[in-house]
Protein backbone atom coordinates (compact mmCIF):
# COMPACT_ATOMS: atom_id res chain seq x y z
CA UNK A 1 0.00 0.00 0.00
CA UNK A 2 1.07 3.46 -0.82
CA UNK A 3 1.97 5.89 2.08
CA UNK A 4 -0.73 8.34 -0.10
CA UNK A 5 -3.69 5.59 0.61
CA UNK A 6 -2.31 5.29 4.04
CA UNK A 7 -2.66 8.71 4.60
CA UNK A 8 -6.17 8.82 2.96
CA UNK A 9 -7.67 5.57 4.81
CA UNK A 10 -6.12 6.99 8.22
CA UNK A 11 -8.28 10.41 7.74
CA UNK A 12 -11.11 8.55 6.58
CA UNK A 13 -10.83 6.16 9.60
CA UNK A 14 -10.11 9.32 11.93
CA UNK A 15 -14.13 10.75 10.85
CA UNK A 16 -15.48 7.84 13.02
CA UNK A 17 -15.23 9.33 16.00
CA UNK A 18 -16.61 12.86 15.22
CA UNK A 19 -19.36 11.10 13.38
CA UNK A 20 -20.43 9.07 16.07
CA UNK A 21 -20.45 12.02 18.69
CA UNK A 22 -22.62 14.37 16.29
CA UNK A 23 -24.81 11.27 15.74
CA UNK A 24 -25.11 10.62 19.61
CA UNK A 25 -25.80 14.57 20.48
CA UNK A 26 -28.42 14.66 17.90
CA UNK A 27 -29.98 11.20 19.00
CA UNK A 28 -30.06 12.83 22.65
CA UNK A 29 -31.82 16.03 21.48
CA UNK A 30 -34.36 14.02 19.97
CA UNK A 31 -34.97 11.26 22.44
CA UNK A 32 -34.57 13.04 25.85
CA UNK A 33 -36.95 15.68 25.70
CA UNK A 34 -36.92 15.72 29.74
CA UNK A 35 -33.08 16.74 30.25
CA UNK A 36 -32.71 18.78 26.89
CA UNK A 37 -36.31 20.89 26.99
CA UNK A 38 -39.03 20.39 24.23
CA UNK A 39 -38.18 20.90 20.61
CA UNK A 40 -40.67 22.76 18.21
CA UNK A 41 -41.88 20.33 15.27
CA UNK A 42 -38.88 22.68 12.84
CA UNK A 43 -36.30 22.08 15.39
CA UNK A 44 -36.98 18.13 15.49
CA UNK A 45 -37.18 18.51 11.66
CA UNK A 46 -33.99 19.99 11.25
CA UNK A 47 -32.70 17.48 13.61
CA UNK A 48 -33.75 14.43 12.53
CA UNK A 49 -32.75 15.46 8.65
CA UNK A 50 -29.11 16.23 10.40
CA UNK A 51 -29.27 12.44 12.11
CA UNK A 52 -30.09 10.94 8.77
CA UNK A 53 -26.86 12.22 7.17
CA UNK A 54 -24.92 11.86 9.97
CA UNK A 55 -25.78 8.36 9.63
CA UNK A 56 -25.51 7.86 5.40
CA UNK A 57 -22.00 9.82 6.70
CA UNK A 58 -20.99 7.06 9.07
CA UNK A 59 -22.03 4.40 6.21
CA UNK A 60 -20.11 5.94 3.64
CA UNK A 61 -16.98 5.89 6.00
CA UNK A 62 -17.36 2.33 6.66
CA UNK A 63 -18.16 1.22 3.69
CA UNK A 64 -14.99 2.68 1.95
CA UNK A 65 -12.59 1.12 4.93
CA UNK A 66 -14.12 -1.96 4.15
CA UNK A 67 -13.41 -2.13 0.47
CA UNK A 68 -9.60 -1.04 1.10
CA UNK A 69 -9.77 -3.83 3.74
CA UNK A 70 -11.06 -6.19 1.19
CA UNK A 71 -9.00 -5.23 -1.55
CA UNK A 72 -5.56 -5.22 0.91
CA UNK A 73 -6.84 -9.50 1.08
CA UNK A 74 -7.86 -8.57 4.99
CA UNK A 75 -11.08 -10.77 6.66
CA UNK A 76 -12.29 -11.01 9.78
CA UNK A 77 -14.10 -14.36 9.53
CA UNK A 78 -15.90 -15.56 12.65
CA UNK A 79 -18.96 -17.70 14.03
CA UNK A 80 -22.18 -15.82 13.60
CA UNK A 81 -25.62 -16.59 13.97
CA UNK A 82 -27.27 -16.02 10.12
CA UNK A 83 -30.23 -14.14 12.35
CA UNK A 84 -27.96 -11.31 13.24
CA UNK A 85 -26.67 -11.39 10.05
CA UNK A 86 -30.16 -11.42 8.11
CA UNK A 87 -31.37 -8.84 10.37
CA UNK A 88 -28.36 -5.86 10.51
CA UNK A 89 -28.82 -4.61 6.55
CA UNK A 90 -32.68 -4.58 6.88
CA UNK A 91 -32.35 -2.34 10.27
CA UNK A 92 -29.39 -0.09 8.17
CA UNK A 93 -31.73 0.63 5.56
CA UNK A 94 -34.96 1.21 7.05
CA UNK A 95 -33.06 3.48 10.06
CA UNK A 96 -32.31 5.97 7.34
CA UNK A 97 -35.93 6.54 6.66
CA UNK A 98 -38.41 4.66 9.16
CA UNK A 99 -37.04 4.78 12.61
CA UNK A 100 -40.38 2.67 14.01
CA UNK A 101 -39.47 -0.30 11.23
CA UNK A 102 -36.44 -0.37 12.21
CA UNK A 103 -36.60 -0.69 16.02
CA UNK A 104 -39.42 -3.39 14.59
CA UNK A 105 -36.55 -5.59 12.90
CA UNK A 106 -34.12 -5.03 16.02
CA UNK A 107 -36.91 -6.57 18.69
CA UNK A 108 -37.59 -9.53 16.08
CA UNK A 109 -36.10 -13.07 17.82
CA UNK A 110 -37.85 -15.44 14.90
CA UNK A 111 -38.23 -15.51 11.10
CA UNK A 112 -41.60 -15.47 10.64
CA UNK A 113 -41.99 -12.25 12.65
CA UNK A 114 -39.08 -10.60 10.84
CA UNK A 115 -41.19 -11.55 7.14
CA UNK A 116 -44.30 -10.24 8.35
CA UNK A 117 -42.79 -6.49 9.16
CA UNK A 118 -40.97 -6.89 5.83
CA UNK A 119 -44.17 -7.69 3.43
CA UNK A 120 -46.07 -5.01 5.05
CA UNK A 121 -43.21 -2.74 3.57
CA UNK A 122 -43.36 -4.68 -0.03
CA UNK A 123 -40.39 -6.37 1.02
CA UNK A 124 -40.82 -10.41 0.29
CA UNK A 125 -38.00 -12.36 2.44
CA UNK A 126 -37.40 -16.35 1.17
CA UNK A 127 -35.34 -17.89 3.42
CA UNK A 128 -35.80 -21.59 5.09
CA UNK A 129 -36.93 -21.30 8.61
CA UNK A 130 -33.89 -23.52 9.91
CA UNK A 131 -31.23 -21.36 8.49
CA UNK A 132 -32.13 -18.77 11.07
CA UNK A 133 -30.63 -19.97 13.94
CA UNK A 134 -28.11 -22.06 12.12
CA UNK A 135 -24.07 -20.73 12.66
CA UNK A 136 -21.98 -20.07 9.75
CA UNK A 137 -18.23 -19.20 9.62
CA UNK A 138 -17.84 -15.79 7.64
CA UNK A 139 -17.08 -12.24 7.38
CA UNK A 140 -20.33 -10.76 8.61
CA UNK A 141 -19.21 -7.04 7.94
CA UNK A 142 -18.37 -7.38 4.39
CA UNK A 143 -22.00 -10.12 3.91
CA UNK A 144 -23.93 -7.27 5.65
CA UNK A 145 -22.68 -4.69 3.55
CA UNK A 146 -23.34 -6.65 0.29
CA UNK A 147 -27.03 -7.27 1.32
CA UNK A 148 -27.48 -3.73 2.47
CA UNK A 149 -26.15 -2.13 -0.70
CA UNK A 150 -28.02 -4.59 -2.66
CA UNK A 151 -31.67 -3.39 -0.83
CA UNK A 152 -30.82 0.29 -0.54
CA UNK A 153 -30.22 -0.11 -5.12
CA UNK A 154 -33.55 -2.25 -5.01
CA UNK A 155 -35.55 0.37 -2.65
CA UNK A 156 -34.17 3.40 -5.03
CA UNK A 157 -36.27 1.71 -8.36
CA UNK A 158 -38.71 -0.32 -6.74
CA UNK A 159 -42.45 -0.02 -7.82
CA UNK A 160 -44.18 -1.69 -5.14
CA UNK A 161 -42.29 -5.49 -4.14
CA UNK A 162 -38.75 -6.06 -3.89
CA UNK A 163 -38.36 -10.06 -3.40
CA UNK A 164 -34.58 -11.59 -1.12
CA UNK A 165 -33.48 -15.14 -1.83
CA UNK A 166 -30.83 -16.31 0.98
CA UNK A 167 -30.09 -19.59 0.88
CA UNK A 168 -26.66 -21.88 1.72
CA UNK A 169 -25.12 -25.15 0.63
CA UNK A 170 -21.64 -27.03 2.36
CA UNK A 171 -19.68 -24.67 -0.05
CA UNK A 172 -21.27 -20.93 -0.66
CA UNK A 173 -23.74 -18.73 0.77
CA UNK A 174 -26.25 -17.23 -2.26
CA UNK A 175 -28.20 -14.61 -1.74
CA UNK A 176 -30.18 -12.56 -4.24
CA UNK A 177 -32.41 -9.44 -4.30
CA UNK A 178 -34.86 -8.72 -7.37
CA UNK A 179 -36.95 -5.10 -8.00
CA UNK A 180 -39.84 -4.75 -9.79
CA UNK A 181 -39.15 -1.29 -11.58
CA UNK A 182 -38.05 -0.17 -14.69
CA UNK A 183 -35.16 -2.36 -15.35
CA UNK A 184 -31.55 -1.55 -16.84
CA UNK A 185 -30.80 -1.78 -20.86
CA UNK A 186 -28.20 -4.59 -21.33
CA UNK A 187 -25.82 -1.81 -22.23
CA UNK A 188 -25.76 -0.47 -19.06
CA UNK A 189 -24.72 -3.88 -17.28
CA UNK A 190 -21.22 -3.49 -17.33
CA UNK A 191 -21.66 0.28 -16.34
CA UNK A 192 -23.82 0.14 -13.62
CA UNK A 193 -21.00 -1.61 -11.43
CA UNK A 194 -18.43 1.49 -12.01
CA UNK A 195 -18.24 3.84 -8.94
CA UNK A 196 -21.05 6.58 -8.39
CA UNK A 197 -22.38 5.67 -11.54
CA UNK A 198 -26.50 5.74 -11.36
CA UNK A 199 -29.40 5.90 -13.60
CA UNK A 200 -31.64 9.18 -13.28
CA UNK A 201 -34.97 9.43 -13.95
CA UNK A 202 -35.29 9.14 -17.87
CA UNK A 203 -32.49 6.15 -17.61
CA UNK A 204 -30.46 7.73 -19.92
CA UNK A 205 -27.49 8.91 -18.78
CA UNK A 206 -25.20 8.47 -15.44
CA UNK A 207 -25.33 10.78 -12.57
CA UNK A 208 -23.91 11.03 -9.32
CA UNK A 209 -24.65 8.67 -6.66
CA UNK A 210 -24.36 8.22 -2.76
CA UNK A 211 -21.86 5.73 -1.54
CA UNK A 212 -19.82 2.98 -3.52
CA UNK A 213 -23.26 1.25 -4.35
CA UNK A 214 -23.40 -1.64 -6.41
CA UNK A 215 -19.31 -0.83 -7.21
CA UNK A 216 -18.71 -1.89 -3.57
CA UNK A 217 -20.41 -4.88 -3.82
CA UNK A 218 -18.70 -6.15 -6.81
CA UNK A 219 -15.13 -5.15 -5.16
CA UNK A 220 -16.20 -7.19 -2.21
CA UNK A 221 -17.53 -10.70 -3.63
CA UNK A 222 -14.93 -10.55 -6.29
CA UNK A 223 -12.45 -10.38 -3.66
CA UNK A 224 -13.94 -12.99 -1.25
CA UNK A 225 -13.95 -15.55 -4.56
CA UNK A 226 -17.41 -14.58 -5.51
CA UNK A 227 -19.34 -14.34 -8.39
CA UNK A 228 -22.07 -11.43 -9.36
CA UNK A 229 -25.22 -11.58 -11.84
CA UNK A 230 -27.34 -9.40 -13.28
CA UNK A 231 -30.69 -10.61 -14.43
CA UNK A 232 -32.65 -6.75 -16.31
CA UNK A 233 -34.05 -5.82 -19.50
CA UNK A 234 -35.76 -2.64 -19.67
CA UNK A 235 -39.38 -2.60 -18.20
CA UNK A 236 -38.40 -6.49 -16.66
CA UNK A 237 -36.84 -4.70 -13.51
CA UNK A 238 -33.56 -5.78 -12.12
CA UNK A 239 -32.25 -8.91 -10.28
CA UNK A 240 -29.01 -8.87 -8.76
CA UNK A 241 -27.58 -12.63 -7.77
CA UNK A 242 -24.74 -13.39 -5.63
CA UNK A 243 -22.41 -16.57 -4.69
CA UNK A 244 -19.85 -16.30 -2.13
CA UNK A 245 -17.87 -19.27 -1.30
CA UNK A 246 -18.15 -20.11 2.59
CA UNK A 247 -14.29 -20.48 3.56
CA UNK A 248 -12.77 -23.23 6.16
CA UNK A 249 -13.31 -22.26 9.62
CA UNK A 250 -9.94 -21.26 10.80
CA UNK A 251 -8.87 -19.76 7.75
Amino acid sequence: MDKKRIKAELMIHDLKNPLAVIEAGVSSLIQREEKYGTLSENQLKVLKRTLRNTKIAKGLVNDILEVGRSSEGIFKNDQSLFSDFVKSPFVEVFDLTDNETAEKIKECTDLPSLKEILTGKGILLKMDDELWLQEVYFDQSKLRQILRNLLSNAMKYRKEIIEVVISRDNRALFLSVRDDGEGIKKIYHEKIFECYFQLDEERERCIRGHGLGLAGVLILVEDMGGEVKLDSDEGKGAKFSVRIPLPLEGS
